[in-house]
């Protein structure tokens, strides 16, 4: 599902950073999978790369089978769209729409009309617990839930991909555990193949497979 072939990462500036050196791997299709390393290891410059939000320096990037360097911005644009769904740390809500409206969002881009539309996303609510509280504002709720309305934009077209980018380092322990037993959850439900980045040693041993990152390389890769 996810190739990673000798893949490096530099940012120029007044001296070039390396932010991944030639990393090679593979994640199957159905993996839920850690990403683990210290700040600055490279976890969120892959996640980036293999979300086709950046481009490597070098080395090849295959997702479901498309080579990303091969595919033009608009193609790249789809894959995103239509097979990677993104959770991040701090939620990236829009503060004026409603549980109801930010869950949409991406369906709007699939040109749906609004009953179709509405009725995917009361579906994804209900599957993160959230159905009492469609019209609830960003503001008028707690931090997992705001987690959860995330999750459920997310998965708005039930992507092949899940990519989570600290999605419990913004939330208490006991809220944190809820977003992950969700997501573990989700994982059985629909098969989608899972990489979670994350400092939280407790969520990395939960996943069958842990992947550590230092100074830009995979030091260790460790199947349960």
């Amino acid at each position: 599902m996810i190739d990673l072939q000798d893949v490096s990462k530099q940012f120029d500036g007044k001296r070039k950073v390396t932010a991944l050196d030639q990393v090679s791997l593979s994640i199957a299709k159905g993996e839920m999978v850690s990403l683990v390393g210290a700040s600055g290891s490279g976890k969120s410059t892959m996640l980036n790369l293999i979300g086709g939000l950046d481009k490597p320096s070098s080395g090849e990037i295959i997702v479901d089978g498309q080579r990303l360097s091969r595919v033009s911005d608009d193609q790249l644009t789809r894959v995103r769209r239509d097979k990677i769904g993104f959770i991040f740390q701090f939620f990236n809500l829009l503060p004026t729409l409603s549980c109801l409206e930010n869950a949409a969002l991406p369906l709007h881009l699939r040109g749906w009309n609004r009953r179709r539309i509405d009725e995917r996303a009361r579906e994804l609510l209900d599957l993160v617990q959230l159905g009492h509280r469609l019209d609830h504002l960003p503001e008028e709720l707690s931090g997992g839930e705001r987690q959860r309305v995330a999750i459920a934009r997310a998965l708005s077209v039930y992507p092949p991909i899940l990519l989570a980018d600290e999605p419990t380092g913004n939330l208490d322990s006991h809220t944190g555990a809820e977003i992950l037993h969700l997501i573990r959850n989700l994982h059985q439900r629909l098969g989608a193949t899972i990489l979670i980045v994350t400092h939280d040693m407790g969520v990395a041993e939960s996943c069958p497979r842990t992947i550590r990152l230092k100074d830009g390389k995979v030091v260790e890769d460790i199947r349960r």
